[in-house]
């Protein structure tokens, strides 16, 4: 009996909350592109946290020693926590029995990397912010990429991020490509793999930098209506929070199993779109021939 307590505390609740959230703060691809300033001031689903956007600063001629002074209209913005996931999932007593760490530290990881493809797909959907301005191609003409091509349009993409005033020292930017879009980038004499980055200051799950853009690679930038929208930009334009709010078990009593499910809760907001930027490809118009 002391031995089946023992396998089975693998399997507390508590437990598995506490290193759940451990690895949660190891960041996924989406994670490393935005800023995360207002986590600590949720609890609940349908939580508002207000965010407060400083003004801009304006620069005068003294002349005469006469000095006027503005007044500032700092933006004030809710980020709602209006997302709700959960994940369940059984334990027979079997498999309880023969419990250890490694066997919980499995799931565990399974259900990280869940969280994690929820995250990218709801951040990169914020693509829809981005001003016109900001934007390479458009709907009815997405461009095309290839070995040839590929540099430009990212220049053109981190072109609009500074015309816009998004980068400044100390606020590098990024950009997140897919899997078909990395075979055509890696073909490109101007691309900067990760070992050659001299200076090292990528961010980390960066495959390199090409135009100034740390680039990330996320499975999650899927195609919509035969078109990818591959988003830039830099941390100060989207806020995001999440909480895991609880995991537990209860007893299952149609099967000799326990339940184990889990509440995971997030919003995110984006704060300056001029921070953002992206480049509209047609699916059939990728090629890495």
């Amino acid at each position: 009996m002391d031995d089946y307590k023992t396998s089975y505390s693998a399997f507390i609740p508590t437990l598995w909350s506490l290193k759940l959230n451990q690895m949660l703060k190891k960041s996924c691809v989406m994670m490393q592109c935005v800023n995360r300033n207002w986590e600590g001031e949720i609890a609940h689903q349908g939580d508002k946290v207000k965010i407060i956007t400083p003004a801009e600063v304006s620069v005068s001629t003294l002349t005469n020693d006469n000095i006027t002074y503005d007044t500032l209209n700092p933006e004030s913005q809710e980020l709602e926590i209006d997302q709700k996931k959960f994940f369940a999932f059984k334990i027979d007593d079997v498999a309880k029995a023969q419990a250890n760490e490694d066997i919980m530290t499995a799931h565990l990881t399974n259900a990280k990397k869940a969280i994690e493809e929820v995250q990218d797909s709801f951040l990169l959907s914020k693509h829809t912010d981005v001003t016109t301005q900001n934007t390479v191609g458009s709907e009815e003409s997405p461009i095309t990429l290839d070995k040839s091509t590929i540099y430009e349009h990212f220049v053109r993409l981190a072109l609009a991020l500074k015309n816009s005033n998004a980068v400044y020292n100390g606020a590098k930017p990024w950009v997140v490509i897919n899997p078909e879009i990395e075979a055509c980038l890696l073909q490109s004499p101007e691309f900067i793999s990760a070992y050659n980055v001299a200076d090292r200051t990528l961010r980390e799950g960066a495959i390199g930098r090409i135009a100034g853009l740390d680039v990330l690679v996320s499975t999650n930038l899927t195609a919509t209506d035969g078109k990818y929208y591959v988003l830039a930009g830099t941390n100060d334009a989207i806020t995001f929070a999440s909480q895991l709010a609880k995991i537990e078990s209860l007893r299952d009593k149609d099967s000799f199993s326990d339940l184990v499910r889990g509440l995971y809760l997030y919003g995110a907001k984006t704060v300056q779109p001029k921070a953002l930027a992206k480049m509209i490809i047609g699916t059939s118009q990728t090629t890495a021939a």
